[in-house]
């Protein structure tokens, strides 16, 4: 044989071995369900599994894209039937140690430790996910609720932009100034309930600080206790001022997203990932641009909670009880600093060693990761930590407060009454 007929058949030889090897690993599928229903992020999610499975030619990701509301109804019924997808979207807390309880998810602790575990800098993020020494899923975004505001109303209502309320005093009477101006100052969209409740929730916080929430979810207390019910009594206090759009209580979060990045409100509470939702919700599709700051949620002059305590939380991925290792690899990818980095210029808020620096430049980003790192007590929004029929009642108790149908002892009484059913 020829020196080139040779290295023809070894190089043929080496071919065949090699597809060989690839068409006897086994084939794997991975069911994952998301969230992420804007055309941009569903074209990164896309990017993320060619590469994937172009590495890991073995495997198949199906993924299900469903809206929050319907995604959290088709979850619950897939859990009823005890059929978890492989992946799925969670935010941690009470709900997801539910499904733990149940024997739904799979312990990924042995993974994690190491290399893996070590890359989260939202290590509070990261414990959401776990429970005595379990864990069931990671963070992949992860930031601060607070107040996101618009620079150039401010002026227009004569304050000043770079110094926004740091007291509620202040802030209430901020309300009233926009109020006299003719200008609408806080968007929300209570259709939906779960934007209200931030206001309850941070309200709650700067009242009663971490103990008041630990002994009334560990039963040493209750959410009637004073501080639950004061956080009621100063959300009425503002309610009266009547300072969010006509029709709100209809309205859903998208549309008051919307009102905010049209720049017809003044402030908006919310999560860090309202910059994104408001520019696509708006008629321009790019929000106020650099008209847009943010401030943490004000201090209640003597309350007891730590003036740097933070509302927040973000988006994670759980692993079902079926789930095989190639999920949890593929979450392993999903997490790397360079997809991390990625998303970031989409819309991310990073939880991994070398992404953060992404937002070096965009002050208002800054700003949120500093509250999140810095927060000395980190509370997970109170309808996904709780279990998810008081996390319902805190929405719906919340509800009654803004439209004036309960008193804030009766609101505080009714998530009491399920709590102590849900948590005794």
């Amino acid at each position: 044989m020829s020196r080139s007929k040779f290295i023809f058949a070894l190089l043929s030889a080496i071919f065949m071995l090699s597809v060989a090897s690839v068409s006897a690993q086994e084939q794997v599928t991975i069911e994952w369900w998301h969230i992420q229903t804007q055309e941009e992020r569903g074209a990164f999610w896309d990017e993320l599994i060619a590469e994937y499975t172009e590495m890991n030619p073995n495997v198949t990701i199906e993924v299900t894209v469903l809206e929050n509301e319907a995604f959290k109804s088709q979850l619950v019924t897939a859990m009823q039937a005890g059929d978890p997808p492989d992946l799925f979207q969670s935010w941690g807390g009470g709900v997801l140690w539910e499904f733990a309880n149940a024997g739904l998810v799979r312990d990924i602790s042995p993974e994690l430790e190491g290399e893996w575990g070590d890359s989260f800098t939202a290590q509070a993020a990261l414990n959401l996910y776990g429970q005595d020494g379990a864990y069931y899923g990671v963070p992949w975004t992860w930031g601060a609720v607070g107040l996101f505001y618009n620079r150039a109303l401010f002026e227009e209502a004569g304050l000043d932009p770079d110094n926004p309320p740091e007291t509620w005093e202040e802030f209430l009477a901020a309300v009233q100034t926009f109020k006299d101006a003719g200008i609408t100052p806080i968007a929300l969209g209570e259709g939906e309930k779960w934007p209200g409740h931030f206001w309850w929730v941070y309200l709650a916080i700067r009242l009663g600080g971490e103990q008041a929430f630990l002994d009334a979810y560990n039963r040493d207390g209750s959410f009637a206790d004073e501080p639950f019910v004061q956080a009621g009594e100063y959300l009425a206090e503002l309610v009266a001022l009547e300072p969010f759009p006509e029709g709100y209580l209809g309205l859903g979060y998208a549309d008051a997203a919307g009102i905010m990045g049209n720049g017809e409100a003044a402030m908006e509470l919310m999560g860090q990932w309202a910059p994104g939702v408001q520019a696509g919700s708006s008629e321009s599709g790019e929000g106020i641009g650099e008209d847009l700051g943010w401030f943490p949620f004000p201090v209640v002059e003597g309350g007891a909670g730590n003036p740097d305590d933070v509302l927040g939380g973000g988006d994670g991925f759980a692993v079902g009880a079926n789930a095989p290792d190639e999920a949890i690899d593929f979450l392993q990818f999903l997490t790397s600093a360079e997809n991390q980095r990625s998303g970031a210029e989409i819309w991310i808020v990073p939880v991994v060693d070398g992404a953060e620096d992404v937002f070096a430049d965009d002050p208002v980003m800054q700003s949120i990761l500093d509250a999140r790192n810095n927060a000395p007590y980190f509370q997970l929004y109170y309808d996904q930590f709780l279990p998810p029929a008081v996390g319902q009642a805190v929405n719906d108790a919340v509800e009654t407060i803004f439209s004036g149908v309960a008193t804030p002892e009766e609101a505080a009484a009714a998530i009491e009454d399920s709590a102590s059913f849900e948590l005794e």
